[in-house]
């Protein structure tokens, strides 16, 4: 087999295009390399099909090679394990795009497993991994309506920089990623530092250029490798009585769709189909009929939905198109969490728990792309009972693409570990979820870090947006109609599923995936601005409730920061670590330093945290004349006592200075373990520290 490449350049480095070298045995393979970074990607479908399938069964397997960045896996296993969570995420970023180019009626298991095998740690190896992946599978066997690319885009000091790098994303006031084919753009993520709907737009519309490049140069690829598609298994059985069926289905699915309520709606829909299936049982024996029937019942609901939407401009639930569910808010719905909020919009609901950590529990990541760590977390757990289900409690895909959505939206409103030295989790458990139980986590998690007492930036609230559409004569948008708040039926029936999230001035974290071929610039402007909309109105809500940090719960760790000299850290640490440990055993806390002579203190309660704190002092302190010193008598002698003022410093209180009257005896006055105020006169040649004990009295008088 013939190598065959192609190229194309980006700035001073070429990305390249390669197949025919590795990988042969796969039904398609190109190996992709941009600057120092590659990717292996192959694709592979099964030898048997499996007819009436009404799904794609394509499954996608980024993983990452910790070699690839000349590392080797830290910990006691050193081979590569269960996906990261970044792997995950970026699986889901190449799946969402191409699934649905694939044709059901291919019926075949699709498994596409992209690799990266090189790493730079300047460039980020995802984007090239979806480029690489639809090639593979364009030039493979496997019918794919593609092929499909994506490109970042990253919003940089008043600038568009297009595939930005690792130190460009950091900076960036805005970081998208922008998948879709040659005419347009179908999926969408990323997140801003409250970026304005307008600088969104010219995100998407410069990503476009990129993507149509990249997908031509696809299409060199497939003229020099692609392979003859594989036949189609399209069924050649029609529904028997289909006129008859549909005619009997639609009085009862327009009676039933409409019905109040998930559940209800639920409920009358899986009795209208008994009924039918009842009535043509004879039929429905044959299985191939049966899953006709299913599929036909399931375009009579699609069809009808729309057409109320289109039509009347009626949803489901007897909302218009920009009416947003009822509301309630409430914080602080758990007794011992250091902050808790229950969110409710309509039939979706979020326990939103925030708890304090110290930096000892942030999340440590250790990867390819180099070793961090975060202190802001936010987990998202989806279990089956909140659909009135059962199953397994798991965290899969969903669970990690969820969360990350939500942390990415609140992310930018959350203090700095300088300004807040704590570690911050937040979990949402979704109790009931019927419509974008994501946006539902970004609103719960924002009330509960409040009740926490974390002080954020602004508050954050977040909206799913759905699109339906019908096509009139040539214009693909002839009709439209653009849906605030959409429920789970309605995502599942329209053309896109546009999740913002943000603040009153600007976007911190979108998704948008389009079912169409892309959508116009028009449609964009509006969804935005009815999103923005949304959006408003659910922070005013939101406001109601709680608008600014409640204090910190007792039951929180307590934390106190602190700056001395970096010539004291050594003081502070001692011979092998001695002194702090002895701090830390003494006063029930840890003590952390840092090199630029930061020091943190963490104990469970303030008073632990207080006293840590003033000794901290005592040993990186040069004790000041003229200050008064809460001291320790240590020892008393025949001439004066001697006063431990600060840890591991002690000065001379003479007996004169006891009283401004004779004392016979220094024990008539002092005892050892005393606990008395000393004020320090002088420091004298030799570094000695003379003490008074009425002097300090007096003052304090006065």
């Amino acid at each position: 087999m013939a190598v065959e490449r192609v190229t194309y350049k980006i700035g001073n480095e070429e990305l390249i295009l390669e197949t025919g070298k590795i990988g042969k045995q796969a039904n398609g393979c190109v190996y992709a390399q941009f600057a120092g970074s590659a990717i292996v990607a192959t694709v592979c479908c099964a030898s048997e099909v499996k007819e009436g399938l009404d799904f794609v069964p394509v499954t996608v397997e980024y993983n990452e090679k910790y070699y690839a960045a000349g590392k080797i896996p830290g910990g006691f296993i050193k081979r590569e394990g269960r996906p990261k969570d970044k792997e995950i995420l970026v699986s889901r970023l190449i799946d969402r795009p191409m699934r649905p180019l694939f044709e059901t009626s291919f019926g075949r298991e699709i498994q596409i497993v992209p690799t990266c095998v090189s790493s730079d740690g300047v460039n980020p190896p995802d984007i090239l991994a979806v480029i690489a992946s639809s090639a593979a599978v364009s030039i493979s066997d496997i019918p794919f309506h593609g092929p499909v690319a994506a490109c970042r885009v990253a919003y940089l000091n008043g600038e568009y920089v297009i595939n930005p790098t690792f130190k460009q994303i950091d900076e960036a006031d805005l970081e998208i990623v922008v998948a879709g084919t040659a005419d347009g753009f179908t999926m969408v993520e990323g997140g801003a530092n409250e970026a304005t709907e307008e600088v969104m737009l010219g995100a998407l519309e410069k990503a476009q250029g990129f993507i149509t490049d990249m997908c031509h140069l696809q299409d060199e690829l497939v003229k020099k490798a692609g392979k003859e598609k594989l036949p189609l298994a399209p069924l050649n059985v029609e529904l028997a009585n289909k006129d008859a069926i549909i005619a009997e289905a639609t009085p009862l699915l327009e009676k039933a769709c409409f019905q109040d309520g998930k559940m209800n709606r639920g409920n009358a829909i899986s009795a209208a189909k008994k009924q039918l299936l009842a009535a043509h049982a004879e039929q429905f024996e044959d299985e191939i009929q049966k899953k006709l029937f299913d599929q036909c019942f399931d375009d009579i609901q699609y069809n009808l939905l729309r057409k109320s939407i289109l039509d009347k401009g009626l949803r489901i639930d007897g909302r218009k198109c920009n009416e947003i569910r009822p509301i309630t808010c409430e914080v602080n719905v758990l007794p011992r969490p250091h902050g808790s909020a229950l969110f409710t919009r309509g039939e979706t609901q979020s326990l939103a728990i925030t708890t304090l950590g110290t930096a000892m529990d942030a999340q440590v990541y250790d990867d390819i792309d180099g070793e961090r760590s975060e202190n802001f977390i936010l987990h998202y757990n989806f279990p089956p009972y909140s659909v009135g289900e059962t199953g397994r409690l798991t965290t899969g895909r969903r669970e990690i693409g969820h969360g990350n959505l939500a942390r990415r939206s609140l992310a930018p409103m959350i203090p700095s570990i300088q300004e807040f030295p704590y570690t911050v989790r937040v979990v949402s458990e979704i109790m009931e979820s019927n419509g974008s139980s994501s946006q539902a986590s970004t609103c719960g998690g924002c009330l509960s870090l409040l009740a926490a007492g974390v002080p954020m930036k602004k508050m954050v609230a977040g909206i799913a947006m759905g699109l339906i559409t019908e096509a009139e004569g040539d214009n693909p948008y002839g009709r439209y109609q653009i849906l605030s708040d959409i429920l789970g039926e309605e995502d599942h029936l329209g053309d896109m599923d546009f999740k913002v999230a943000g603040t009153k001035d600007g976007i911190t974290g979108f998704q948008m995936d389009i079912k169409i071929a892309g959508v116009t610039t028009e449609i964009m402007k509006k969804a935005l601005a009815q999103a923005k909309e949304g959006r408003l109105h659910i922070l005013s809500i939101m406001e109601k409730c709680i608008n600014k940090p409640q204090p910190i719960s007792p039951y929180a760790p307590k934390i106190l920061s602190m700056k001395i000299d970096t010539d004291k850290i050594g003081a502070l640490i001692g011979p092998g670590g001695k002194t702090i440990k002895a701090l830390c055993a003494q006063y029930g806390v840890t003590i952390n330093t840092e090199d630029d002579g930061t020091v943190t203190i963490y104990a469970k309660n303030g008073k632990a945290a207080e006293e840590a704190k003033v000794a901290v002092h005592g040993i990186v302190d040069d004790p000041e004349v003229g200050v008064i010193y809460n001291g320790t008598v240590k020892r008393i002698m025949e001439f004066g006592a001697f006063v431990e003022i600060l840890p591991g410093k002690e000065g001379l209180c003479h007996i004169s200075k006891l009283s401004r009257g004779r004392v016979e005896k220094v024990t008539d006055v002092l005892k050892e373990g005393q606990q008395i105020p000393v004020k320090l006169l002088e420091v004298d040649k030799m570094g000695r520290l003379n003490l008074s004990y009425i002097d300090a009295i007096e003052e304090q008088k006065k």
